[in-house]
């Protein structure tokens, strides 16, 4: 339980951080929830650590017009605390309540979390419920991708070697939006066994956009296209959700075989779009 030896740095500047990641030999910590773990465990042996818990700049939430914006290091519990996304945006604020624990709320980061990619972690949903973006940025440019793009596969992201989750941006909910998000969880981690995030806009008493993240059940986070468009349809909550699991591989492991993890899927998306429809 005791890491290999590594060299530390904590810049105090954004500037200087991307200096230092610049060669992309250099591991990112943020929130260090799940990086320090697998380095404790020998899973994740890096040479150098680049510290950014002392970069203020890297941490905030603004109100930008149609859009309100996040600082990657962000964290949880901010999130879950924030007046402004709580009416604004609160689908965010309801999914940060159920990260983990108090400790892990407060030491764990949005771009932390989105940049290690679990399958069964809950921020991916959530944010692609909401058609977020993603601002990466290195010592040669600044980029912006989907969501979507940006969460490839297992662990895996399109962040390049010497970038930085520097900011994610969502879309201030509108006056006739409504949203939730529900989770199966593993008692010892609080990791989603299933999470189901629902967003959905109305005009009239009927359902003009719906859009569904869900995670834990396969590789990767992902939306539920065929869930949108029978909802989209004016399909019911239980016509819809019986359609989540279409076209996807299954996790299966000790907490969970494949079937079960497709049954809760279809229990939790129409819990979560019975909550969120007009």
């Amino acid at each position: 339980m005791i890491p290999t030896s590594f060299n530390y740095s904590a810049p105090a500047t954004l500037a200087e951080a991307l200096g230092l990641l610049a060669d992309g030999s250099a591991k990112v910590l943020a929130g260090g929830m799940s990086l320090v773990p697998m380095m404790k465990l020998r899973l994740a042996t890096p040479e150098h650590l680049v510290d950014l818990g002392r970069i203020a700049d890297l941490a905030y939430i603004r109100e930008d017009g149609d859009v309100i914006r996040i600082g990657g290091m962000t964290t949880h519990y901010a999130i879950e605390s924030s007046a402004l996304l709580a009416s604004q945006c609160p689908l965010l604020t309801k999914a940060a309540g159920q990260i983990g624990d108090v400790q892990v709320r407060n030491r764990g980061t949005l771009g932390g979390s989105i940049a290690h990619n679990d399958p069964a972690a809950d921020w991916p949903a959530s944010l692609l419920a909401l058609g977020a973006t993603v601002k990466l940025q290195s010592s040669t440019g600044t980029r912006e991708l989907s969501i979507e793009d940006f969460l490839v596969d297992t662990f895996t992201t399109a962040l390049e070697p010497g970038e930085l989750v520097t900011e994610i941006t969502v879309p201030k909910d509108q006056d006739v939006s409504s949203s939730t998000y529900l989770k199966y969880y593993q008692p010892a981690s609080g990791f989603a066994i299933v999470g189901v995030a629902a967003h959905v806009v109305s005009a009239g008493g009927q359902v003009v956009r719906a859009r569904v993240g869900v995670t834990g059940l396969g590789n990767k986070a992902y939306r539920a296209r065929a869930v949108e468009t029978a909802i989209e349809a004016g399909q019911s909550a239980g016509e819809a959700a019986a359609l989540v699991t279409d076209g996807i591989d299954a996790n299966s492991d000790i907490h969970a075989s494949a079937e079960y993890r497709k049954h809760l899927a279809v229990v939790y998306t129409r819990r979560a779009l019975a909550s969120v429809l007009p």
